[in-house]
Order: C-alpha cells, then sequence, then structure tokens
C-alpha cells in the first residue's frame, strides 16, 4: 500500500514522536531505527519515519524492549531442560537423599544443568541479536563472551564434583581456573567504586589478583549455603535481582543482560526446586548461579554491591569455619512434628542460626526466611549505590 505524501508539519510531528519513543536521532543505525524497522520492505528512512503513526509497532523494536526477550530465553530453555532431564537423571541413579523430609526420600540432583543452558541460550539470543538486528547499544560482545567461557567453566568443575566428589580442599580453589576467560580480556575497572568513598585504582592487582578471588569465593559461597528445598534459587533470586536493578541504575547494559539471563534461568528452575523438590540443583547449579553473579559485578563495576548482597553467605561461613568446615551435620533435625531443629549445642551454618533462634521451624519456611534475610542486603547494596 503506497504512503501518502504527509505536510512538512505531520513529518516533524512524527519525528519527534520517534525519538521519544525509539531514540532515533537521525543517524543511528542500531535496533529500532527506521533503516531496520523497514524490514527488506524497500521504504526509505524518510517514509517509514512520516507513516510512523500508522506502523507504531516498530517504535517498539528497540533494544530496551527486545531486553525483555532475553530472560523470557533463559526461562523457557531452563524450565524445558530441567521437566526432560529429571527422569534421565533418576533413571541414571543421579540421586541424592532429602534429608529434611520423612525417610529420606530419594529426589533427582544435578538439576542445575538447566541453569546452564538458559543462561548460554539467553546469552547467545542476545549476541545473535546484537549481530543480525543491530539491537545492543552500549553492550560489548567480547565480554558477553568472556563471561559466557566464565560460567561454563564454573559450571563444569560443579558437574565433575556431582560426578567424581572432589576432595573439599581441590573443590574449593579449582574455581580460579573459572576467572581465566575474565583475566585474559582483562575484564573490569581498575578503579573500583566504593560509595562515600569514591573510586579507588588498583591497577594490576585487580584483574591477576581480585578478579580470580572474587570468582573463588563467590561460587564456594553459593555453594556452602544451600542444601535446603528452593534455597539456592531463591537467595540466587534476589542477589541477582538486586544487582539487576544497580546495574540499571548505572546503564551498565551488558551486566544487565548478564543478571538478566541468570534470573530467566533461575525462574525456569524454580518450580521443581521448590518445597517440597522435586529435582536438586548440585553443585552445579550453585557454581553457575556464583559465576554469574561475580561475572556481572565484574564487568559492571559494582564490587561492592556484589560483597553485600553475599553478606549472609559470609556469616554461613564464619561459622562453618568455627566448626572446622564440616562435610556433614550442618542441615536440621526433623522432629516428629514437621518442624527442623539445630542437632548440636552450638550452630554450625546459618541456618542452624535460625532454627537454634526460631525453637523449631518447618523447612519452608526457613527457607523462606532466609530469604528474606538475604533480601535485606540485597536492599540495602541498591540503596547504598541509588543515594550515593
Amino acid at each position: 500500500m503506497p504512503i501518502p505524501e504527509a505536510s512538512a508539519d505531520r513529518k516533524e510531528l512524527l519525528r519527534a514522536r520517534y525519538v521519544q519513543i525509539a531514540g532515533f536521532d537521525g543517524g543511528s543505525q542500531r535496533s529500532g531505527s527506521p533503516e531496520v524497522c523497514g524490514l527488506g520492505l524497500g521504504l526509505s528512512p524518510q517514509l517509514i519515519v512520516d507513516s510512523f503513526l500508522e506502523a507504531p509497532f516498530c517504535a517498539w523494536i528497540d533494544w530496551r524492549s527486545m531486553k525483555v526477550l532475553v530472560p523470557v530465553v533463559a526461562a523457557v530453555v531452563s524450565y524445558l531442560t530441567l521437566s526432560i532431564a529429571i527422569a534421565p537423571l533418576r533413571r541414571a541413579g543421579r540421586l541424592g537423599r532429602d534429608v529434611h523430609k520423612p525417610g529420606h526420600q530419594e529426589v533427582p540432583e544435578m538439576g542445575g544443568i538447566s541453569l546452564v543452558g538458559g543462561f548460554s541460550a539467553a546469552l547467545l539470543f542476545a549476541l545473535a541479536l546484537m549481530r543480525f538486528v543491530q539491537w545492543g547499544s552500549g553492550m560489548d560482545a567480547s565480554l558477553l563472551m568472556a563471561v559466557l567461557a566464565t560460567v561454563l567453566i564454573a559450571a563444569i568443575i560443579g558437574l565433575v564434583d556431582d560426578l567424581l566428589t572432589l576432595p573439599q580442599a581441590t573443590k574449593a580453589f579449582l574455581p580460579l581456573l573459572a576467572a581465566l576467560p575474565l583475566v585474559a580480556m582483562r575484564v573490569g575497572v581498575t578503579e573500583i567504586a566504593v560509595p562515600v568513598f569514591g573510586a579507588i585504582d588498583v591497577g594490576w592487582v585487580y584483574p591477576l589478583i581480585f578478579v580470580p578471588i572474587g570468582m573463588t569465593v563467590a561460587t564456594n559461597a553459593s555453594n556452602m549455603l544451600a542444601g535446603l528445598n528452593g534455597l539456592e534459587i531463591g537467595l540466587g533470586i534476589v542477589q541477582m535481582g538486586s544487582l539487576a536493578v544497580i546495574a540499571a541504575v548505572l546503564g551498565e547494559q551488558t551486566a544487565l543482560v548478564i543478571l538478566l539471563a541468570g534470573l530467566g534461568a533461575l525462574f525456569g528452575a524454580a518450580r521443581y526446586n521448590w518445597f517440597p523438590a522435586k529435582v536438586f540443583v548440585g553443585d552445579v547449579g550453585t557454581l553457575t548461579i556464583g559465576g554469574v553473579i561475580a561475572a556481572s559485578a565484574i564487568v559492571g563495576n559494582f564490587e561492592i554491591a556484589g560483597v553485600i548482597v553475599y553478606i549472609p553467605h559470609a556469616v554461613d561461613f564464619f561459622l562453618k569455619a568455627l566448626s572446622g568446615f564440616p562435610t556433614r551435620g550442618w542441615g536440621g533435625q526433623l522432629g516428629q512434628d514437621g518442624q527442623l531443629r539445630c542437632p548440636g549445642v552450638r550452630p554450625v551454618s546459618l541456618p542452624q542460626l535460625v532454627m537454634k533462634i526460631a525453637g523449631g521451624i518447618g523447612e519452608a519456611k526457613l527457607v523462606l526466611l532466609l530469604i528474606g534475610i538475604e533480601a535485606i542486603f540485597g536492599l540495602a547494596a541498591v540503596l547504598l549505590f541509588v543515594l550515593k
């Protein structure tokens, strides 16, 4: 259908409206620009702008609105992967005992592979959009690839541990390898943003020392505060959600996409992992969660926020350290009333500390309470960066 000729005043009105909604400045070639919205119809940029009111859909093909698709892709892939994988994992004997349920029923493990699949699919989808439709203003494809490599290495380490049960000391230091792609690409800014004090430049110490340590600490911390239905995914959602808000406020688009991909994958797996869990995420899941959080904080230069959202994990770490890092006995003792209680005089983990204070608490309520504690620190991190 031919496009009617528009008056000069109408053309100017349409152009101004397009600029307001889609961010087109007349020379942009990114997604959302008239050149891309022509969709191969042979229409000139001028005519497309003129007909904007008659074809408003193009205004919404913008990289900001398209980012909604990233978590959707992650969630769909994660959900489908897990729904397909549960039965094969059970047949293969990849089972763990749910020690907080009567009879210690067996539940499939290694469900974290769905997080890996969902996150990877979402990042590859984002990269495809960047290359094929020029979507992604303010994003860096090389950083996305480096983060994808890092998370995959962390996931492989977790998968190997799930299959072979690595020695505790070996598992603690292996995540150093996951930081290598970030180190090789020299990802991050050597000036660390510290609220109140401002930016502190640490030079070469940042990529060679801080990045590997940060990756190792985050992955191990996510792996340690675990073992309750829905806890790992619930904590991860709050952590990534808080950091995503910070990334959006700071305009860190690459970090935001990373976090949105991680969030989508977590939401996709939540249905099967929530109480009563039909699958455990395993080490492959916890190390993936820690890898995404650490990588996003490094890419977005909000490392302090990353530290804040891990404070509950730090408390759990110190309680375990005081007891010599027990490999078992960190959970609760299930009573006849279905309540979990601290089995010893002194709690050896954060969940046991909550059990001790509560005098007995159901597993689902315990998980919600721990997620609530995490939400307090997540909110604190957001306010610190928003109000600084």
